[in-house]
């Protein structure tokens, strides 16, 4: 995780790449509309329904990687940074939907394959390998839980295209159109398994678990060692706002005779230390050894 000061570029960064990604996908839907009327294809009319599905899902994203940026206020006190969760939560569910629509309209083509227009089919997929390509390759750059959800959408399109490009290829000598619905449901279940990792890493943000990167344990010892004041650690509670930011509460017991100006001193440098181990948001109780602590389970 980069340091405070380098989130706004790297939320800056999250945003153009979720936009460019919008255009693009916007941009080669309506191209693969376009091409699939001139060579009536309705594979390709299909794709293009599925790319402009990507599109209103993309545009969502952008709108709520945008609104994530928003400052806490009495309605929500922590800020807004979860909305860009709801989008990376939203996106898993439809990356299983698709995966199941294509999974659906593949498996009859098993035993009925259509024929394909050959020529066309392959210069749509080399354009289409690109622009995905490249869509996937920005977002797979980015910080954000919301990006690497995004960047899933078009390794699946990605995936897709060079089976289309490789079935394509392979049926300008030899005519095997069950190429194309095998491909398509082993691209469609690789994708479903990703989608089902993300939506649970996702829903583990939400249910305020301890973050991965992170162990409470590891961070007591350090501060114990960093901070021989500190007598006791106890009722740590550690999770994350986004897979990014992560919030931290504990209580710090010191002696009796600490002086309030070396309570404060040891709690600015303890939040300083605590900066450094990746986490923005730091609560801190301070008891003295003497005091009773109804969270203390040891």
């Amino acid at each position: 995780m980069s340091e405070p000061h380098d989130c706004g570029h790297h939320h800056a960064h999250s945003t153009d790449n979720i936009k460019l990604a919008f255009f693009l996908n916007l941009g080669f839907a309506l191209l693969e509309l376009v091409g699939g009327m001139m060579t009536n294809s309705m594979a390709i009319m299909s794709d293009a329904l599925h790319d402009f599905g990507d599109s209103l899902m993309l545009g969502s994203a952008w709108y709520l990687e945008n609104v994530s940026e928003r400052k806490r206020d009495p309605q929500f006190p922590y800020g807004y940074k979860r909305f860009s969760l709801l989008s990376a939560l939203l996106n898993s569910v439809m990356l299983l939907l698709g995966s199941l629509f294509i999974i659906i309209h593949a498996l009859p083509r098993l035993w009925h394959p259509e024929t394909i227009n050959v020529q066309g089919m392959l210069a749509l997929a080399v354009f289409g390998v690109a622009v995905n390509l490249v869509a996937m390759l920005r977002l797979r750059q980015g910080h954000s839980h919301n990006e690497q959800v995004i960047s899933l959408h078009f390794l699946e399109d990605v995936l897709g295209w060079v089976a289309v490009l490789v079935v394509g290829v392979v049926m300008l000598f030899v005519d095997v159109p069950i190429l194309d619905p095998l491909l398509s449901i082993g691209i469609a279940a690789y994708i479903a398994s990703n989608a089902l990792k993300n939506l649970w890493a996702t829903a583990r943000i939400f249910l305020q678990a301890i973050p991965r990167s992170v162990q409470p344990d590891e961070l007591v010892q350090g501060l114990r060692q960093q901070f021989p004041e500190c007598l006791e650690i106890h009722d740590v509670r550690l999770w994350t706002m986004d897979g990014n930011e992560h919030i931290l509460s504990l209580h710090l017991v010191v002696a009796d005779a600490s002086s309030t100006a070396q309570i404060s001193a040891l709690k600015q440098q303890v939040r300083e230390y605590l900066q450094q181990q990746q986490i923005a948001h730091v609560t801190m109780e301070v008891e003295y050894r003497s005091e009773h602590c109804q969270f203390v389970t040891s």
